[in-house]
């Protein structure tokens, strides 16, 4: 048996497939999963206040989806250009305007500009429940100050609170400050993350929430 097929047959904390299945479908219709969880929705540190607000892509505003595919373009559009996988922009919008899209969002309480977004999505993966996080970009001007940092915290919580048995991520190998963000805050590579000998330009990482 494969160490997908091991995966795929058991998850983490012995959930039934039927459990499962009931705690993706229960956050799943949350229109807003950090409701419950106030202390996430500031932010605030020397310098900068921040309100956050978590939205399923429907309710976002087209601006606001807009300016998230330009600061994936900024912040990691020359990462993707310099391994193998390249920019795709049709690729990544495509990606950031997906149905079942949920992004979490900080916004600057003194300009009301958007700082930093999550979007993210509650699902079984490889036979387990779990949060996974497809994107995580912080403004240049809002960085090192903490904020990236929060927002997985409340991403975490939120995994917790609907009883998902993990939090997984996607980064590419050459985004070394990304790398070092989420090792940081504890995340490992993940079972699923492809061999070495792939040669694959990124990694899945992989928190519990156990």
């Amino acid at each position: 048996m494969s160490a997908l097929e091991e995966i795929t047959n058991c998850n983490d904390s012995g959930m039934s497939a039927t459990a499962q299945q009931k705690a993706i479908e229960k956050a799943n219709r949350q229109l807003n999963p950090m409701a419950e969880h106030s202390e996430f929705c500031k932010y605030d540190v020397t310098g900068c206040e921040f309100d956050l607000y978590c939205r399923r892509k429907a309710d976002m505003e087209p601006k606001t989806l807009k300016w998230a595919f330009k600061l994936a373009e900024k912040n990691v559009g020359p990462q993707y250009k310099s391994c193998s996988l390249g920019w795709q922009p049709k690729v990544k919008q495509s990606d950031l305007n997906k149905a079942w899209a949920r992004y979490l969002v900080a916004v600057d309480r003194k300009t009301r500009k958007p700082a930093a977004y999550s979007m993210f999505r509650f699902d079984l993966d490889y036979g387990r429940c779990v949060l996974y996080c497809y994107e995580m970009q912080v403004e240049s001007e809002y960085q090192r100050k903490g904020l990236g940092g929060f927002m997985m915290r409340a991403l975490e919580k939120m995994a917790q609170h609907y009883g998902m048995e993990r939090l997984v991520l996607t980064v590419l190998k050459n985004n070394d400050d990304g790398v070092r963000f989420y090792q940081k805050l504890g995340y490992d590579v993940d079972e699923t993350s492809p061999d070495k000998s792939d040669n694959a330009a990124y990694e899945i990482l992989s928190k519990s929430m156990l």
